[in-house]
């Protein structure tokens, strides 16, 4: 049986959204980060960075997430969540995949966690590190809504569904709530884009499984 250790609202909705695709059993594991299980020992002993999420299938212990999303897709190749193998496409997949968790979501980390970047007690560098990678994040979405455009959509890599709409969505999301730069859902082709994503099964499940409130986007 497969396991997912989440939390709502967390990277963990990525792999979540996932599995609701892939369609095939498996069980959540509450991680209550509220209360800091994610730094207890016998969190640790999964992923001794503390984060979230973790999956684990049989004997098989996974954490980082975009590593979780190649192995789901490759252990369930009949859900179609990647291009095929050794074709171009499939070279883009990975290209776009290692920027939304390398570029993007470290981005938004800045953005939500400035103050790990200066001084204890500076809140002043703290603001001015928030509000930079708010203009950086805001400059990366624009080069999704230009992606949506070159591929002609509806979905991130063109007319199939991937396990890449997981992340974009996951991590636009993240935006809804910016203040000095317009979040995602503003974005002339992000916005139709990310209602698209709202409108699919897999992820009302997901949103009902996290118990999520609006703003969803």
């Amino acid at each position: 049986m497969i396991r997912l250790y989440f939390y709502p609202a967390t990277a963990a909705m990525i792999p979540h959204i996932v599995l609701e695709e892939i369609g095939e059993p498996y069980e959540r594991v509450l991680v209550d980060r509220a209360a800091g299980a994610h730094k207890h020992p016998d969190f640790l002993g999964l992923n001794p960075n503390g984060l979230l999420p973790v999956l684990t299938d049989g004997n098989l212990v996974l954490y980082e997430t975009a590593a979780i999303v190649l192995h789901l897709c490759d252990m369930h190749p009949g859900a179609f969540l990647a291009p095929a193998l050794r074709t171009a496409e499939r070279a883009h997949f990975y290209k776009w995949l290692v920027w939304l968790t390398s570029t993007l979501q470290t981005t938004l980390i800045v953005y939500f966690y400035p103050e790990r970047w200066v001084n204890e007690g500076n809140e002043q560098g703290s603001a001015e590190v928030k509000a930079q990678a708010e203009m950086r994040v805001a400059a990366l979405l624009e080069q999704l809504d230009a992606e949506l455009a070159r591929t002609g959509g509806p979905w991130f890599m063109g007319a199939n569904y991937t396990a890449l709409d997981a992340y974009v969505f996951t991590l636009c999301r993240w935006t809804r709530n910016f203040s000095m730069q317009a979040p995602a859902r503003s974005r002339p082709l992000l916005g139709p884009y990310l209602q698209r994503m709202l409108a699919r099964p897999a992820l009302q499940r997901v949103i009902a499984h996290e118990e999520l409130a609006p703003p969803l986007v």
